[in-house]
């Protein structure tokens, strides 16, 4: 007998796109809700056409689905719903009066026209849990600017400490900012239920990017606080650890992540160099970071030595952090990701018989374990579905609305 999921008999309505809002649904989606995805008819969400690449066929041809849809939409039911139309609202408005949580990524302000802010629902659906995703939050001066999680990344910090000293800023390669915006947003959407089940009130909540960039800044920005110091960017190496950083072995490159001493002391006796770990300038980490530019020559001197398999395998034995910085294909490759199962196989309606394959969730729960019911979904293919289901709109109906625009 299969196990419920956590959050089975939540609903939401899911007014999101891209990835930010689209990533937080699909992990409530994975938990077990039951996530309505709302998009406009005929384009759908913008991330749709976010390719190539896109999903082939079983013929081997490109279909209209990108993977960068694929990679956050899975456990959704698309309902297809035009909100600039009065009678779009109104169903939009049915279907709320059935979710327990609304999250959306309008930009501040853009609700309202449409009579979906939670101001204006509130009052009608009191238990009703209300997320709101925005690049700059629902107050202060730039509230009504369009935000990007590129052009968080730059304001929020992050840029300024990745890359080499000597070279410009980097982006970190994946939308960063908007991937940790989204959970974020999961936590306080189950903290808000939690609090609705408790007290019966809803709430709502206003999640902007550039305060969830400011906040990952962790230690480094908590580094500027404390000390007033500005922090650099230091490529490769870790500004309050040492050696905790890129190396060149024989072979390839290899990160060594020498976490404290007692662990600094065993790299050193593993290769031949005990008497790195008692001289002054090297035995506490606080000294190897300011003597870091002799010690680095002489550790890089030692992994050159060997290949990579040579400091992966033994340095596990004597329970030291070090592993290859692998490409994307070889991640895939690891024996370890393949024994969590972090890939996944699940039947799409455009790639019969073969299965799709996507990311899976990295959540292991014992009693309540995610669940893999839908796969991401054609544009509006649940549409009659659901509003079927929970409004009761027959065939006469739901053709009347196709032929006026609104679904």
């Amino acid at each position: 007998m299969a196990k419920a999921s956590p959050l089975t008999g939540v609903r939401v309505f899911d007014m999101t796109r891209v990835l930010a809002g689209p990533s937080a649904t699909q992990i409530l989606g994975d938990l077990g809700a039951d996530v309505i995805k709302i998009e406009r008819p005929r384009t759908g969400d913008d991330s749709r056409g976010l390719g190539p690449p896109y999903l082939r066929d079983s013929e081997g041809r490109e279909t209209e689905e990108s993977a960068y849809f694929l990679s956050a939409n899975r456990n959704k039911r698309s309902v297809t719903l035009n909100l600039t139309s009065p009678e779009g609202q109104d169903i939009a408005r049915g279907l709320i009066g059935h979710c327990d949580v609304v999250i959306e990524n309008f930009r501040t302000g853009n609700l309202a026209q449409y009579g979906l802010a939670y101001d204006q629902i509130k009052e009608r659906f009191p238990r009703l849990v209300y997320c709101s995703i925005t690049g700059f939050g629902h107050t202060g001066p730039f509230a009504t600017r369009a935000g990007y999680d590129y052009l968080v990344q730059g304001m929020g910090g992050i840029m300024s400490v990745t890359g080499e000293p000597d070279g410009p800023p980097e982006k970190v390669g994946v939308g960063i900012a908007d991937i940790m915006t989204g959970m974020y947003a999961v936590v306080a959407i189950l903290a808000a239920l939690r609090h609705r089940d408790a007290t019966g009130e809803g709430q709502n909540i206003d999640m902007a990017l550039l305060d969830t960039q400011v906040a990952w800044l962790s230690y480094v920005g908590q580094n500027y606080l404390t000390s007033g110091e500005v922090p650099r960017r230091c490529g490769n190496h870790h500004p309050n650890i040492m050696p905790y950083q890129v190396f060149g072995a024989a072979d390839g490159l290899l990160i060594l992540a020498v976490g404290n001493d007692a662990q600094f002391e065993r790299f050193c006796t593993f290769t031949g160099r005990p008497e790195l770990a008692r001289d002054p300038r090297y035995a506490t980490n606080a000294n190897r970071l300011r003597n870091r530019d002799t010690l680095t020559p002489i550790i890089a001197d030692l992994i050159a030595a060997h290949p990579i398999h040579h400091w992966v395998e033994g340095l596990a034995k004597v329970n030291l952090p070090c592993g290859p910085i692998n490409a994307v294909d070889q991640v895939f490759a690891e024996p370890q990701v393949q024994a969590r199962e972090m890939v996944l196989g699940m039947s799409h309606p455009l790639a019969h018989p073969d299965p799709v394959r996507l990311i899976a969730s990295p959540i292991r729960m014992s009693g309540t374990p995610v669940s893999y019911r839908n796969p991401p979904p054609l544009l509006g293919q649940h549409t009659d579905e659901v509003l079927g289901d929970l409004l009761g709109l027959g065939e006469d109906e739901l053709a009347g609305l196709r032929r006026r625009g609104v679904i």
